[in-house]
């Protein structure tokens, strides 16, 4: 009602901010004092209408205002137009157009989180941690998250030129064609005896594809699965119930994730359903900086719960849930709010601080001097909000293990090491021991 409201034409604005501060001036108090601000803000809007130097759009005016109300608040609470509150409907159903990639906003310039696998932007080499300055030659330093994702966006077919900055080399531009995005959420191989099942992100068909995932698996080790990866690096998130069903697949019984709320009768706690798919085969997931939100719920669930070995290196820190609230039915477009906070099941927030893996395992080597240049966390974006219990992440650091040097850059260490831990026993050997 609010937002409806404050959409209204300019003069009906005024007018009725004017009364309901009127009628504060005799109550007082806090709402008063939002009713004052409230005129404040009709005044503004007033004087630049009459008085700026050329014609301005009110309608984008009035979304600009909104969007920066809700920027101020944290750095995922956002305004979501009609057109791209569909395009979110879309892609959370796996099929969308675009370029397919994952990004967030870092002092006003565009940082990717995460390409998707198997898209335009994963084909092309774009890497966690890039960022893009331009767009075809514009700059697209300074705008909005919403607004540069709209210049990204464009008829299937169509190409674009982004332009790429990377810690340690030259910018560079990266030609990309736009296409419709089919994600396949859930991939399987096997490796010799161990199965491994990658999650590239959590969308409505996750859950069903992994169950076949790991139909597929057992099915793929005639003599008995020596152990399973799941593969959960640069997955940037997605659907609170899909990260909870896939949990929901190892485990049997018991707590997956809980929320809270602002309010402490607000909270909810979502368990595990009897029976395990994979009969307590070890599991070994891998992390890393781009593992964010959903796949943050899945590896601590996994983790506390005994279930699983982690091994890469810490993951983004996204702890907190956001709400799709649609305005209108939609006809306004919708309200993307942060409206709780999410606990893994030994209690623990990971806001800001991410998941450390039980193995810290680098994905390639690392020069001392450049350890505190790589990667981007929650912690790291403005306005990102606290950790309540007041856990931190740890400082940049050298990983310990790292490839060697003679190591193939296309060859995936984490992977091997996973391979090796399972291979080895030292995955049973340490969830025996945790489980006392």
């Amino acid at each position: 009602m609010r937002l409806a409201w404050i959409a209204a034409p300019v003069v009906g604005l005024a007018a009725c901010v004017g009364a309901l501060a009127w009628s504060s001036q005799s109550t007082g108090g806090p709402r008063g004092d939002v009713y004052r601000q409230l005129e404040l803000f009709a005044d503004v809007l007033a004087r630049v209408e009459t008085d700026y130097v050329t014609d301005v759009n009110e309608g984008e005016m009035m979304e600009a205002a909104i969007q920066g109300m809700l920027a101020s608040l944290d750095p995922h609470s956002s305004y979501l137009s009609p057109t791209d509150f569909r395009d979110m409907q879309v892609q959370t159903r796996g099929e969308y157009g675009g370029l397919g990639i994952e990004v967030t906003t870092e002092e006003g310039v565009v940082r990717v989180v995460s390409p998707i696998d198997e898209t335009p932007a994963s084909r092309a080499g774009i890497q966690a941690g890039d960022y893009l300055t331009a767009i075809d030659d514009q700059s697209i330093v300074g705008l909005t998250l919403n607004e540069a994702v709209q210049r990204m966006r464009g008829q299937v077919g169509t190409s674009i030129k982004v332009t790429v900055v990377r810690e340690g080399a030259e910018p560079f531009d990266v030609s990309l064609t736009r296409e419709i995005i089919t994600v396949r959420s859930v991939t399987s191989r096997m490796e010799g005896d161990v199965g491994v099942i990658r999650v590239s992100l959590f969308n409505e068909r996750t859950s069903t594809a992994l169950s076949e995932a790991i139909r597929n698996v057992r099915r793929g080790a005639p003599g008995g699965l020596k152990g399973v990866v799941l593969d959960l690096r640069n997955n940037p998130g997605g659907l609170l119930d899909q990260a909870i069903d896939v949990s929901d697949a190892f485990l049997s019984g018991g707590e997956v994730v809980s929320t809270r709320g602002r309010r402490t009768n607000d909270v909810q706690r979502y368990n595990a359903r009897p029976g395990d798919y994979l009969e307590g085969i070890p599991i070994v997931v891998l992390i890393n900086g781009g593992s964010a939100s959903a796949s943050e719920i899945v590896a601590g669930a996994l983790q506390d719960r005994n279930r699983a070995i982690l091994v890469g290196t810490t993951t983004f820190g996204k702890g907190s849930v956001q709400t799709v609230i649609p305005l209108q039915g939609g006809r306004d477009g919708a309200l993307r709010l942060t409206t709780a906070r999410y606990y893994t099941p030994s209690g623990k927030s990971i806001q800001g601080s991410g998941i450390d893996p039980d193995f810290e395992v680098a994905a390639r080597r690392v020069e001392p001097s450049r350890v505190r240049r790589l990667g981007i966390s929650e912690a790291d974006l403005p306005r990102a909000l606290g950790n309540e219990n007041g856990a931190r992440r740890r400082a940049p650091h050298d990983p310990a293990d790292q490839p060697p040097e003679d190591w193939k850059a296309d060859a995936d260490y984490q992977m091997h090491r996973a391979l090796e831990l399972l291979r080895g026993g030292q995955v049973a050997e340490r969830l025996r021991a945790r489980a006392g």
